[in-house]
């Protein structure tokens, strides 16, 4: 018998009873498998979005009366995101454009002295932007005890500045012990900056209690739409660090020829900020607090359980695992792994693979790289793998129609003839058309390799 928490899903999303066509003919309901590129937005987000539309008005500098809701409402914002991650009450809350966007703001507040320190299995977003200073990279071990081993030898040689880390890989889910790396890096006299695009939307964060002084994630993973970020963290570095963009807002004083930046968020937030992508945030952030926590894991550690022991049992199909001693079944916060499974099908690349889910089956997933190069080498696959994830609007029904149409694929093979068009493989002959107000352009499925924020 199925469990209730796995039958239904967890939470209403937008999108949730989506219908879309088949190439092969027909229609299906979309299964919506990409949370971890960009999850949909929650109903209840949608609900308020609406609801605060009609006050959207620039903030900060209108006397008008829509002006100063929405100026209440974006400020209102920093400290529901505050207690949502459990910061320090001193702890800044900065709103960006991504996760992305947060990592490079925080770069440009570094010290100048020390290093920057991180593994070799991070997104893009928690790599590139340390290239540009001082760094140094730590192959990460078969294992996660021998990895901390690594850190901490690293950490011991001194001149470290910062520990960068990603709180939750983002190609298979592993969660990274926190609270051991922030403990590590303190006590070498470095601080910590984790990279939880992939663990807020699953995970409670204890920042405060964990010890981590940067955290950096995205609202777009988070059920919120606008295209928001956040970057919270120790205001020193901040405060003391350039602005990241020069402008209005970001200023006390300005002249012809000199400027008096100003101090706390203000300061990285020139021009007219993200209201609406702040406010749907923390809507997201409050509807994501008052779910039972027992509950929440247990609808997704099933769903992942169910999916991992499918897929291992079709002949052929490799799950992938960056960590030997990582433990993908347990519902800690502190280890296991979120709702996200990486696997290869044999005898069929991952993007074709991919095309073949879509097209015949309606099921949507990321194949590729996953913004993390160095990472698919580490796993010997450089040519890119599956990736499958799911959260609060996903259900049992989901996994199961995955599982049977990776069987069909293995066992019978494709029915529909594909290939390649502007880099990614499509049916050679798709009639699927597009909605109406949507531009039904050849080749928009070429997309780039990864996205800006996976």
């Amino acid at each position: 018998m199925t469990p209730p928490e796995l039958g239904r899903p967890l939470a209403d999303v937008v999108g949730g009873e989506l219908i879309t066509p088949l190439a092969t003919g027909g229609e299906t309901r979309y299964v919506n498998l990409d949370y971890a590129a960009s999850a949909p937005a929650l109903a209840e987000v949608a609900a308020y979005l609406n609801e605060v539309l009609p006050y959207y008005a620039s903030v900060h500098r209108g006397a008008g009366y829509a002006s100063q809701v929405s100026t209440s409402l974006y400020e209102n914002a920093r400290g529901i995101v505050r207690d949502f991650v459990g910061a320090r009450a001193d702890d800044e809350v900065i709103f960006t454009r991504n996760t992305t966007d947060s990592l490079n703001l925080l770069a440009g507040c570094l010290p100048a002295s020390g290093d920057v320190l991180y593994l070799d299995i991070e997104h893009h977003a928690n790599l590139l932007p340390w290239q540009s200073r001082p760094h140094r990279s730590v192959v990460a071990a078969r294992t996660l005890s021998e990895t901390l081993e690594r850190v901490r030898a690293w950490l011991k040689a001194g001149e470290i500045s910062l520990l960068a880390v990603t709180g939750a890989s983002n190609i298979t889910g592993e969660i990274l012990p926190l609270a051991e790396l922030s403990s590590l890096a303190h006590e070498h006299g470095a601080r910590i900056a984790v990279d939880a695009a992939q663990l807020a939307p699953h995970r409670r964060i204890d920042v405060a209690g964990t010890g981590i002084d940067y955290l950096a994630f995205s609202g777009h993973k988070l059920y919120a739409p606008f295209g928001a970020g956040v970057l919270v963290g120790r205001r020193d570095w901040l405060d003391e660090g350039r602005p990241y963009l020069a402008g209005g807002g970001a200023v006390r004083e300005v002249r012809l020829d000199s400027v008096a930046w100003a101090d706390g968020p203000a300061r990285h937030e020139a021009g007219s900020p993200n209201v609406l992508g702040a406010a749907t945030i923390a809507k997201a952030a409050e509807v994501l607090g008052g779910i039972d926590e027992s509950t929440w894991h247990a609808h997704e550690q099933g769903l992942r359980a169910a999916l991992v022991s499918g897929l291992s049992e079709i002949e052929g199909v490799t799950v992938h695992r960056l960590f030997e001693d990582s433990d993908p079944g347990t519902s800690r916060a502190s280890r296991g792994a979120v709702g996200i499974v990486n696997f290869s099908v044999p005898g069929h690349d991952a993007g074709l693979a991919a095309a073949y889910l879509s097209a015949e089956h309606g099921i949507g997933l990321r194949d590729g790289r996953f913004c993390a190069h160095p990472a698919l080498r580490r796993l010997g696959l450089p040519s890119g793998s599956l990736r499958a994830s799911f959260g609060l609007g996903s259900r049992l029904e989901d996994i199961e129609r995955l599982v049977h149409a990776v069987r069909e694929l293995v066992e019978r093979g494709l029915r529909l003839d594909y290939a390649v068009d502007t880099g990614r493989w499509v049916p050679s002959h798709d009639s699927r058309p597009f909605p109406a107000w949507a531009p039904n352009t050849p080749g928009t499925a070429g997309a780039a390799p990864c996205s800006v924020d996976e």
